[in-house]
């Protein structure tokens, strides 16, 4: 099973980190110094994605911009003389034509975001990676989901999951465990949100997902669930009665940076993982709590 496509759901408000989100996108907000569509954008190439289709909304097109050419910022870079800085957004430049953008005209949830990529998706399995979600770890999540599912038959669905604290499983979509091999089970029943004591396991649901096309025709008539939204959980549900579903404990660090605590830290945590930056960083923090 060979995962070529992506899809990136960018429309979000990002009411959880305003005013921060109120004019710039949150996918554009910096961890360091890059924003975080970049960090995911390289998970996928990583992975071995060769399309990424991002699911956009209104006031978003500097997402689009960003991946794009910027000739009068090259042609100063080159007039200055830096090399090192054009290097740096060479690297980050997707080859023309491996980009694709698209809109959902409403919030409707992530379900409905997914779906509005059906077109340019096509008839074959593909991973949905959601922006606000770093994983800090080489190989990223989505590689080893990716070399997972090559080991699984073609209708196969596999999903990143992660042990959350019990009494805390009703904030979260949890999934059952069934046959297990060593991080991989096959998942035995999925929730979202389940009332308290009532959660099958402590493993939560999170934002990488390899899923097979048929998703879409669920998605098309899936009413909407928690929220008001179309849930992607609630169509996984329902696919899950004709295929298989397989979680993958991944290994790495995860930041949920669509929160101001999350953002915060996963800024220090990828800081702390640059050579350059780790012994000034320790420094300045030092001094700020008097140490």
């Amino acid at each position: 099973m060979k995962i070529r496509k992506a899809v990136f759901p960018v429309a979000g408000l990002g009411t959880r980190v305003l005013p921060a989100t109120k004019a710039m996108p949150k996918e554009m907000l910096t961890i360091v110094d890059k924003p975080l569509i970049q960090y995911v954008y390289d998970e996928a190439r990583e992975a071995g994605i060769e399309h990424f289709i991002f699911v956009t909304g209104r006031n978003k097109n500097v997402i689009e911009d960003h991946f794009d050419k910027m000739f009068e910022l090259d042609a100063t870079l080159a007039a200055r003389g830096k090399k090192a800085e054009q290097e740096i957004l060479a690297q980050n430049q997707p080859e023309a034509g491996a980009v694709s953008f698209t809109r959902q005209q409403a919030p409707l949830g992530l379900g409905h975001a997914v779906w509005c990529a059906r077109d340019i998706v096509g008839n074959e399995p593909f991973a949905v990676v959601l922006p606000d979600e770093l994983v800090l770890n080489t190989p990223g999540c989505l590689k080893q989901m990716i070399e997972t599912a090559s080991k699984l038959g073609e209708k196969s669905n596999v999903i990143a999951v992660e042990a959350v604290p019990d009494h805390l499983t009703h904030q979260y979509g949890i999934c059952g465990v069934g046959k297990r091999t060593g991080k991989m089970f096959e998942v035995d029943g999925m929730v979202e949100k389940p009332a308290k004591g009532t959660a099958p396991s402590n493993l939560s649901i999170t934002g990488r997902y390899i899923l097979q096309p048929e998703i879409f025709k669920i998605l098309e008539t899936q009413e909407r669930g928690a929220g008001g939204e179309i849930q992607l959980t609630d169509a996984m549900i329902g696919l899950a009665k004709s295929q298989k579903f397989y979680g993958v404990e991944f290994e790495g660090e995860r930041h949920d940076c669509g929160s101001k605590p999350g953002f915060l830290r996963a800024n220090i945590a990828y800081a702390l993982k640059r050579p350059e930056l780790r012994e000034g960083l320790i420094a300045e923090m030092k001094k700020y709590l008097g140490q």
